[in-house]
């Protein structure tokens, strides 16, 4: 069986690394549950069948099927689009209620520099809103190192949508094939693989309720699993350095 870490061949071509934001950059602990059934109450209300959308989906496949159902169901267009506005601003508003909580996972700032310090073009994809994405970014001392950057509240389609990645690829002016999406999602996955972009998952700690296990991220099309980010680091060539013990008093 091959080993689930193995470092990925051939990342001497890969020029522009495109990261997620939660998770795999900041520790925000949103209230998907909550944002999940908020979305499935307001699509009831617009029209949606009880029963018809479940809790356990994401919320970008939530808000895709529900406007099918919507769609199918004949409601007027302008309806649907309030459907989504109110949708998006519920997320928006669970969303910020995370941001005093926000912090960088360990050493992401560390890895950022030494990618950045070894010229690669480094973008972020999320599913974020503008607002909180700029302001985790910036409470974390990130910002700087995301000159390119595509929200959930950027002009055009958003992310899991293959486009959004490259839309924003365009923009960091990196090919699809000098490319890697970097997430700890099999939704990052999905968008990569569709948009023809190498996936690099990062692993959660296995504590968390969104733990995604490194078998279903080879199984989703994964070219490599990382532990964590100072792994993902070392894949191009930044030392995953860990913080050295310490050192005993004399005796």
């Amino acid at each position: 069986m091959a080993d689930s870490f193995a470092p990925p061949p051939f990342t001497d071509s890969i020029l522009g690394i495109v990261f997620d934001l939660d998770g795999t950059l900041v520790d925000s602990r949103h209230d998907f549950p909550r944002m999940r059934k908020t979305v499935i109450q307001l699509a009831e209300r617009h029209g949606v069948p009880p029963g018809r959308l479940s809790v356990s989906e994401p919320i970008p496949h939530l808000l895709r099927d529900a406007v099918a159902i919507l769609n199918q169901g004949g409601l007027p267009e302008g309806q649907l689009f309030r459907f989504e506005k109110e949708a998006n601003d519920a997320i928006d508003a669970i969303e910020l209620e995370a941001l005093p909580r926000t912090v960088a996972v360990p050493r992401a700032a560390e890895v950022l520099r030494g990618l950045a310090d070894r010229g690669f073009r480094l973008g972020l994809l999320t599913r974020s809103s503008e607002r909180f994405a700029r302001s985790a970014l910036q409470q974390t001392g990130l910002l700087p190192f995301f000159p390119f950057l595509r929200s959930r509240s950027s002009p055009g389609p958003v992310k899991p949508s293959p486009e959004a990645l490259r839309l924003l690829l365009e923009t960091m002016g990196v090919a699809v094939d000098r490319a890697v999406v970097v997430g700890d999602q099999l939704l990052d996955g999905e968008c990569a693989i569709a948009a023809r972009v190498r996936f690099y998952a990062v692993l959660l700690p296995t504590g968390s309720p969104i733990y995604v296990a490194p078998e279903r991220f080879r199984a989703g099309g994964a070219t490599a699993v990382a532990r964590d980010l100072p792994e993902l680091g070392s894949y191009f060539g930044v030392p995953a350095t860990r913080p050295k013990p310490p050192a005993r008093a004399p005796a």
